[in-house]
């Protein structure tokens, strides 16, 4: 997705070797929601681009209550998590948001199943969809998804240092 076909003040990525050093840290959780081999994946409002459901994780909450509270947030689909697939964090990126905060990401990555509802969208999210690890490979992922999304469909052993690549 080009510059100029994104909404005004939408979230962005920066790149640089350890570049998270000038930004603050935040926490964020997520959710791999499976249907059969495909992967839950929300198209977000901000800036156009695919994501697991997730978000920040709120003073008082578990890393899974929030995975499982965006999901429902984001898609309406509810969800139960059922085990933690990784902790990731990449200090070559930092996330920027519209009010200018800049933020190195340490996302927790759970398994979860879906126990009710339907995924849908949000005012977060423009499109949600159930998508194979073929597909998944001709869409724009956010810059922090790239490399848990084989773990996502089961390849074991990625990390930021030996991140597998799908098909």
């Amino acid at each position: 997705m080009d510059e100029e076909s994104r909404v005004a003040g939408y979230t962005r990525h920066e790149f640089g070797e350890r570049i998270g050093a000038t930004a603050k840290l935040r926490i964020g959780a997520a959710a791999a929601v499976m249907d059969g081999g495909r992967l839950l994946l929300t198209k977000r409002s901000d800036n156009g681009e695919w994501c697991l459901p997730g978000g920040g994780v709120e003073p008082g909450e578990r890393p899974a209550e929030a995975a499982e509270r965006e999901t429902l947030e984001e898609t309406g689909l509810s969800v139960r998590v059922t085990e933690l697939l990784g902790v990731y964090s990449d200090p070559d990126v930092v996330v920027v948001y519209p009010d200018g905060n800049r933020v190195q990401i340490i996302g927790v990555v759970f398994r979860a199943e879906a126990v009710g509802g339907e995924a849908g969208c949000s005012a977060e999210v423009t499109e949600s969809g159930w998508f194979t690890a073929a597909e998944v490979v001709g869409l724009t992922v956010i810059a922090n998804h790239r490399g848990v999304l084989p773990v996502a469909f089961g390849v074991r052993g990625a990390t930021y240092f030996d991140v597998p690549r799908l098909a």
